[in-house]
């Protein structure tokens, strides 16, 4: 009996314990000990996010309320008191509180406590507790007790945003929706913004609601109202050799130093863009840096190394351990960069790394999505909207150790969640993926959704992996997005809600129609393969006709309207631009996802094309063979092997992934008209086969373009056709030695082609092997 007696009495003071805090008619008091602006914005941030979503204001007050009033007080953790009342958790100074940014959120009877170490402290803790409430319009609770310290493990965590022409979103900003996507990093760890204030070359965008000029300036007041350091990136694009040109960089620069009220760290890129020698940039460098700090006296120089040569990076180092330059704050490494690990083994340890990863893009890019289905990278192309939490928080993982924190890259919001997880990561390497999704989706969605929404995040991801054709999750998370948004009508304006319901509908409108424009070319094949010399030009007219009912009897149609109605409002609501035409977008390449919604999945322009060729030939025997060759291509028949080495779907045997993204090509806008196999490729591709006939002869043939310098199991052959055009073809017939145990492996050497731009690289887009 007295057992149960002390079970239940321990029940009931767990229950009294865990009580929710209920902070609906809290009040709020800021020590006046915070430093300017902190001690305004943090509190304003607070209020302004709960009355959004509770519709109720928190009222600030000045002296510490009624006993059984719940007060939210922000106080800096070396505070001694806060209006007569003594600041909790003063014991121990080797905590998270008194370390720089850290924080601590920590109940007190009727106080919840948010304590900084500093102003950034402040401004993180309360982004922490806004990512943690339960706000709607009944509640405002936090769950309860609470004693939670945390700083961050590396020191910048930033995000370029620059307003510009060549971003497909950011061009079409305020200066309030600027300031609330900053508010926004900011609750989720950011502490730097890069901009980009320099534009030669651009031409204005149409839709720049204030100049440039003027929105530099501004965003530089915004990072001084949030405390978030401000960057900018400012590549020279022409020889610094130039006297005039130099001069009239320097100015320039000047100029724009002296009219920012915060500006923090210059970024210089070495190249991408840029050509410059080292020994060049560094004297550049040292003159800006004398500018600079006339009006910015704790402001720093950072330089990348991207593009430069072996002998150009050496001169580098050099450079630092004669001359020792403390103008100069650290080396930025970003795509085409030196490895990340010998740039922080070469760098001396009082200079510092910073990352710029690209967070942007999907393909063509640093950090392509691996065996991205063709039809995604044929028509969602290089900027689509991208939540890769898991494949970023990886990234994150392996990069991250040799830095001193990131400033990614980024030309949109399209890819906000990316930011989002390196951030938060940014502050905390371990954190969980899930939870820093949960977090988003309460956050923003609201938090009964704080799983669901996570849950479909994570589902998009999902949708690329793997050959799309046989994902049939993407069917399971059309239905999963379509039913929250039917239970979630008030989130249809919300532009991140409206993002990822876009993204689920184009992945499945897109299936939906890969599926059946394959199809369509498969019947087309199988008259080509019947046709005879007396009924071939019906043959071409009905083939031409099949594949075509993708344009005259579309699949889908009512997710091919959707589409345009999220696209239009996506441009309303954040300024996405998804099309060039419609929207304004710099080009097609920025994120124009509309304008391709519709670009062929089977190969209907190709065949068009190749039947007016086949139409020209002189004699039905050629029009024959070569009908044979296109209603054949993929199917070479029994005993031999097709793959489309860049294609998961068709290239089972190719063992080998472009690290790289050069393996899509980016040929007439995106809307070219060859044969999609060889829109797709890598440079030197390895394949295996096993369960060959060993009494068979096999010749191997490859369409490409340029060089392809076979090897079979090591040994290099010679070939006997070898043509270099676009889509014809190289064969090499095996050696019967090489078959006998009934296994090959086929890989390529690499051209030296060095001297060439990537896309003029010899491509290979289709092997064969041919039993004889």
């Amino acid at each position: 009996m007295k057992v149960s007696v002390l079970i239940l009495s321990f029940l009931f003071s767990f229950q009294l314990i865990a009580q929710p805090i209920n902070l609906k008619n809290a009040v709020v008091l800021v020590s006046p000990s915070i430093p300017a602006p902190m001690r305004t914005t943090a509190p304003q941030m607070l209020t302004e996010e709960i009355a959004k979503r509770t519709h109720t204001t928190l009222k600030q007050v000045q002296s510490w309320p009624g006993s059984r009033v719940m007060t939210i007080a922000l106080a800096l953790s070396s505070d001694q008191e806060v209006a007569g009342k003594p600041v909790p958790g003063r014991t121990s100074t080797n905590v998270p509180e008194q370390k720089p940014e850290g924080f601590r959120i920590i109940t007190e009877g009727h106080t919840l406590w948010i304590l900084g170490a500093d102003a950034r402290g402040i401004l993180f803790g309360s982004g922490w507790l806004l990512r943690n409430l339960k706000m709607d319009a009944k509640r405002l609770e936090l769950a309860g007790p609470v004693n939670i310290a945390s700083a961050p493990a590396y020191p910048i965590r930033g995000h370029q945003l620059g307003y510009r022409t060549t971003a497909n979103s950011y061009d079409a900003w305020t200066v309030a929706q600027f300031e609330q996507y900053y508010r926004d990093l900011a609750i989720f760890g950011t502490n730097a913004i890069e901009g980009i204030p320099f534009h030669e070359g651009e031409t204005p965008s149409a839709l720049f609601p204030i100049p440039p000029k003027e929105m530099q300036v501004r965003i530089s007041e915004l990072c001084q109202k949030y405390d978030m350091d401000y960057w900018v990136w400012t590549p020279a694009t022409f020889e610094l050799t130039d006297d005039a040109k130099r001069k009239a960089e320097i100015e320039k620069h000047e100029a724009f130093y002296r009219a920012c009220p915060r500006l923090d760290h210059i970024f210089f890129p070495g190249g991408d863009p840029g050509d410059n020698h080292p020994r060049e940039v560094m004297a550049f460098l040292k003159d800006l840096h004398g500018k600079l700090i006339q009006y910015h006296p704790k402001a720093k120089i950072w330089v990348s190394l991207q593009g430069f040569s072996t002998e150009q990076i050496d001169y580098f180092y050099k450079y630092l351990a004669q001359n020792k330059p403390d103008w100069l704050q650290g080396v930025v490494s970003g795509p085409s960069s030196p490895p990340m690990a010998e740039t922080r083994y070469r760098l001396p340890k009082n200079y510092q790394h910073r990352e710029y990863p690209d967070l942007t893009h999907n393909v063509r890019c640093e950090f392509p999505v691996e065996r991205w289905d063709q039809a995604y990278a044929l028509t969602l192309g290089r900027e689509a909207i991208n939540p890769r939490p898991f494949f970023f928080a990886q990234i994150h993982g392996k990069y991250a150790p040799f830095t001193d924190g990131f400033v990614s890259y980024s030309d949109g919001c399209h890819d906000d969640i990316n930011k989002v997880v390196w951030s938060m990561r940014g502050w905390d390497p371990n954190k969980d993926v899930n939870e820093i999704l949960a977090e988003y989706s309460r956050f923003f969605f609201g938090w009964p959704l704080a799983n669901d929404a996570a849950d479909g995040i994570l589902a998009l991801e999902n949708n690329w992996q793997g050959p799309l054709a046989q994902n049939g999750g993407v069917e399971a998370t059309l239905a999963f997005w379509k039913d929250l948004e039917a239970a979630h009508p008030t989130l249809n304006t919300n532009w991140r809600w409206q993002m990822l319901l876009l993204r689920a509908t184009y992945d499945a409108y897109t299936r939906r129609r890969l599926l059946y424009e394959e199809g369509l070319e498969k019947t087309a094949n199988a008259l080509l393969v019947r046709a005879t010399e007396t009924d071939l030009s019906k043959v071409l007219d009905l083939a031409l006709a099949t594949v075509n009912k993708a344009d005259t009897e579309p699949t889908a149609p009512e997710l091919r309207k959707k589409i345009e109605t999220l696209c239009a409002d996506l441009y309303a609501s954040i300024g996405l631009q998804t099309s060039v035409p419609k929207y304004k977008a710099k080009g097609p390449e920025r994120g124009c996802l509309l304008d391709f919604v519709d670009y062929p999945l089977n190969n209907r322009w190709w065949l068009a094309d190749e039947f007016q060729k086949i139409r020209a030939l002189k004699s039905p025997a050629e029009q024959l063979a070569r009908m044979n060759v296109i209603a054949n291509w993929e199917n070479p028949g029994s005993g031999s092997y097709y793959d489309d080495v860049s294609s998961g779907s068709k290239s089972p045997r190719v063992t080998t992934i472009s690290d790289d993204a050069t393996d899509i090509a980016w040929w007439n806008d995106g809307l070219s008209r060859a044969r999609l196999s060889t829109q797709t490729f890598q440079n030197s591709p390895a394949l295996e086969y096993s369960d060959l006939d060993p009494g068979a002869r096999y010749i191997v043939r490859v369409a490409g373009s340029g060089d392809a310098l076979l090897r079979v199991d090591g040994r290099r052959l010679h070939p006997t056709v070898y043509q270099k055009e676009l889509e014809t073809f190289k064969e090499w017939i095996v050696p019967l030695s090489l078959t006998q145990d009934g296994r090959i492996s086929i890989s390529f050497d690499q051209p030296e082609e060095s001297h060439l731009n990537w896309r003029q690289h010899s491509k290979i887009s289709d092997v064969w092997l041919l039993k004889q």
